[in-house]
């Protein structure tokens, strides 16, 4: 038996710019961390005591006699990309699917992880980032960027560059009292609306023009927002401020990124003190985040008494496998 741990995500600044479309043409960058909200998976073989071959359960139960007749797309590509059979996998999670947490993606890395174990294999985190990526984007045909199955497998608060030649990661260097301070200073909401986001992602390639503007003016504020993280001199209140801007631009790129109700969530949050804010993800709710100091953080909660507060800490380890007990298992024919 193989359990995985797989941290969610929290992407501020460049969201957008991931997309391959884009970054092949005008290059990329994102800033993210992922935080100590997981999703687990759990895999081994299934007993042959069944009428049944593979067992699934997430929002739903699945059991089948054939990989062909998974109906979750995810699942049944990797299990054929992997060549894996009579399986039994289990998911859970900390927070709520279709959040705008990456957590699909975190789910693919976790998968992918955990079926590696079960075969005894090593997969590296850029390993298990590539062959996400091409398991969502290729082979489940889903619309979306690259950043989720990155920040899911490495983990940490990281800026992710991307060019025509693909990505790299780079640790973003910060004491450890300012990225506390910073810590301390994000809070975050959960609206209740959940969607999928390669939804989003569609309704804005439809609703809107071109988003090469917006999405230039988005890649040049992760510079800015680096800096803000990286100097000491630098008030770290200027990062919140920058949130609000790019929140401002990202709603711009697609109709589908807000709607009225989060607009005031939003309005609702910064008029109680936050400096600034975004919602996570591709749009259309999910969870707000605030950068609020510590003496109005009584003040939002306030003003947010109707939404769900989820207090969070950053982590560093990524994807992991937290269970092995290697199996014997023989191949039918």
């Amino acid at each position: 038996m193989i359990i995985t741990k797989t941290p969610f995500r929290m992407s501020f600044f460049g969201g957008g710019t991931d997309m391959e479309n884009f970054f092949r043409e005008n290059g990329g960058a994102v800033l993210s961390t992922t935080f100590d909200k997981y999703c687990y998976v759990n895999v081994r073989h299934l007993p042959r005591f069944f009428d049944y071959s593979t067992e699934l359960s997430y929002s739903k139960t699945e059991r089948v006699t054939d990989i062909d007749m998974i109906q979750h797309p995810a699942i049944r590509n990797a299990m054929k990309m992997l060549d894996m059979h009579e399986i039994r996998l289990t998911y859970e999670a900390d927070l709520p699917a279709r959040s705008g947490l990456g957590t699909s993606s975190s789910f693919a890395v976790g998968m992918l992880n955990a079926f590696y174990a079960l075969k005894g294999k090593y997969a590296d985190k850029k390993k298990l980032a590539d062959e996400a990526i091409y398991l969502e984007r290729e082979l489940c045909k889903e619309a979306g960027g690259w950043q989720d199955q990155i920040a899911a497998s490495f983990g940490g608060f990281n800026r992710i560059n991307f060019s025509d030649e693909g990505y790299e990661v780079l640790p973003v260097i910060i004491s450890p009292e300012r990225k506390r301070k910073l810590n301390q200073n994000l809070m975050m909401f959960f609206t209740g609306f959940t969607r999928f986001s390669s939804d989003v992602q569609k309704a804005n390639t439809i609703g809107k023009g071109d988003k090469t503007k917006q999405l230039k003016e988005m890649l040049l504020l992760v510079d800015e927002a680096e800096k803000v993280l990286t100097d000491r001199q630098t008030d770290l209140n200027e990062f919140g401020r920058m949130l609000d801007h790019t929140w401002k631009l990202k709603r711009q790129t697609g109709n589908a990124v807000s709607t009225s109700d989060i607009d005031l969530l939003y309005e609702k949050g910064m008029k109680a003190g936050a400096l600034g804010g975004k919602l996570l993800g591709a749009g259309g709710g999910g969870f707000l985040v605030f950068y609020v100091e510590p003496d109005k953080q009584d003040n939002v909660k306030n003003a947010m008494d109707n939404l769900l507060h989820i207090p969070f800490q950053f982590e560093d380890g990524g994807t992991q496998v937290i269970h092995y007990t290697p199996e014997s298992y023989e191949p039918l024919n």
